[in-house]
């Protein structure tokens, strides 16, 4: 006698199917608990097991206050990151949360600082880069951090922006962006990327500090979600040691000199 599936796994099951076979893409929302349920005929503790299946797994990721949406990030069974790109994941990871910590408060202090010129220039610059559409095997992940750094200039805060620019270095040359988004996916990625750009800008145009904070946050927990279910699709996991590693190394850093800022 074969023995019955739990109905966890067959609504798993069947909600991979629809993502490998692209009934539901990457990027998109899934369906609410209450939608599965119906379509499923199942409880909703069938559907949170099933969900959480998914999750740990990397098919699909949590964005706060959202729902859950499909992973970007291919499997690694169909793509190759170098061993020494992959140890720097949990740092990365641990750079991502440091820079949301104080990037949603530089959006916003920008927003209600910022001159006339500043928010023109700012928007230039979100324009020239999000015009650009390179193959994501040839560019990195953080390609926009010029544009972070723009904003974080015009909060007038030395501090936020000296301590960003001293990020740079470390957080920019970590991955490529083919490594989180398929080549096929590039043009609705990058569209996306411009829309979370435009809401920071538009926020700072107006001056309204609470959307420009609201708007930074959902695009840098957008990058943290992408970057953590790499990790989790890899079998990578931060410890301890690597974060106090980590942490060793930016601290190190910031015990040089403040540059110069003009």
């Amino acid at each position: 006698m074969t023995k019955r599936k739990p109905l966890s796994t067959i609504v798993a099951e069947s909600l991979s199917e629809k993502i490998r076979s692209g009934s539901l893409l990457p990027g998109a929302q899934l369906p609410t608990e209450a939608e599965l349920c119906a379509e499923y005929d199942v409880s909703r503790t069938v559907v949170r097991e099933a969900v959480a299946r998914l999750r740990s797994e990397g098919m699909v990721v949590p964005q706060q206050g959202r729902g859950m949406f499909v992973s970007e990030t291919p499997t690694p069974r169909n793509f190759s990151i170098p061993d020494e790109t992959l140890r720097t994941l949990p740092e990365t990871i641990a750079l991502l949360e440091l820079r949301l910590s104080v990037e949603v408060e530089s959006a916003g202090l920008c927003a209600e600082r910022r001159t006339d010129k500043e928010a023109r220039d700012i928007r230039a610059m979100m324009d020239e880069i999000d015009a650009r559409h390179p193959d994501p095997a040839a560019v990195q992940i953080h390609y926009d951090y010029d544009f972070h750094l723009a904003i974080a200039k015009a909060a007038r805060n030395e501090f936020i922006h000296g301590f960003l620019s001293y990020l740079g270095p470390m957080i920019v040359p970590r991955f490529q962006l083919g490594y989180v988004v398929a080549p096929a996916l590039k043009d609705s990625y990058y569209a996306r990327i411009h829309g979370e750009h435009k809401a920071i800008v538009d926020a700072i145009e107006r001056q309204d500090g609470g959307k420009a904070r609201q708007a930074m946050r959902k695009h840098l927990q957008n990058s943290l979600g992408r970057v953590r279910a790499l990790a989790k699709a890899s079998g990578i996991e931060a410890t301890e040691a690597e974060q106090k590693a980590a942490a060793a190394s930016l601290f190190t850093e910031l015990k040089k000199p403040l540059p110069t800022v003009g």
